[in-house]
């Protein structure tokens, strides 16, 4: 396969995530199982066989692979992508699609999907994905993946198995829906992003943005243009609830290995090994 862009992997229990994220260079993100991806900042070529993306805002290391990305599915002879997108976008980015088209010499067919703080949009039968509203300099969202479970309600959980076979067959509901957030996708927001939208700490693998990590940086500038801060994480150390938490998106001002030890001073634990730094 070629490799053509930076991918890092990691598994965690059935989910493998891949991806790569710096601040104003690239974003993307795929989880195979799920059969879904996160921002097409960058196209890595092993990527493209993933038709489903949510895109959390506009700004161009988040988006600007789009074409590309539907352009090289179409001379596969591949199914045209279905792209879910801020309600806003979708307009604008089809203008464009248009005029890439008419500079590519080649259609560029896809379905863009208007989404909402608020909306719900179903994966398969086991998995759903909600939007949420971030804070960020531009109308963005995260989105978060649920698996949803059937479970025998509560209050036929003392029956014998013969009784609620014949409560099902008698026409009653004897299961529930319940959902467990398995993964959530931050994108780039303030620390409300994560602080409104509680299911953000309670996902199983939780990939977030931690663009700032010098103590010289000023949090409250940060903060005004939508990004979060190492001092933002730390202090939060008791809401994240996740099992893994990746930590992306840093800005270019540092070299990795910097904030890297930056990191390490600040949270020598990091997390109790639940925080991986992805620099």
């Amino acid at each position: 396969m070629l490799k053509n862009l930076p991918v890092k992997t990691l598994v965690h229990k059935d989910l493998t995530i891949e991806g790569y994220s710096r601040a104003a260079v690239q974003t993307y993100w795929r989880i195979p199982e799920l059969k879904v991806g996160f921002d097409l900042g960058a196209q890595p070529w092993a990527f493209m066989a993933t038709e489903t993306w949510f895109v959390s805002h506009g700004h161009l290391d988040h988006v600007a692979a789009l074409p590309v990305y539907v352009a090289r599915r179409r001379m596969m002879k591949m199914s045209p992508p279905t792209i879910y997108m801020p309600e806003h976008m979708v307009e604008t980015v089809d203008k464009l699609l248009k005029l890439v088209s008419r500079l590519d010499r080649g259609r560029l067919p896809c379905n863009l999907i208007p989404v909402k703080p608020g909306d719900e949009f179903e994966l398969s039968r086991e998995h759903v994905v909600t939007a949420h509203a971030t804070t960020h300099t531009v109308p963005s969202l995260g989105f978060v993946v649920w698996e949803r479970r059937r479970k025998l309600k509560t209050e036929f959980q003392h029956l014998a198995g013969d009784q609620i076979r014949d409560l099902r067959l008698g026409g009653t509901e004897v299961t529930e829906e319940r959902r467990v957030p398995r993964l959530a996708y931050l994108g780039d927001s303030s620390p409300p992003g994560l602080d409104q939208n509680p299911a953000m700490y309670e996902a199983q693998v939780l990939i977030m943005e931690m663009t700032f990590v010098a103590p010289t940086h000023r949090k409250e500038k940060i903060h005004k243009f939508g990004h979060i801060h190492l001092d933002d994480v730390v202090a939060r150390r008791e809401k994240f609830k996740n099992e893994k938490i990746i930590a992306a998106h840093l800005s270019t001002r540092y070299h990795a290995s910097h904030a890297k030890a930056i990191i390490e001073r600040a949270i020598p634990d990091l997390f109790d090994g639940r925080l991986e730094l992805w620099l």
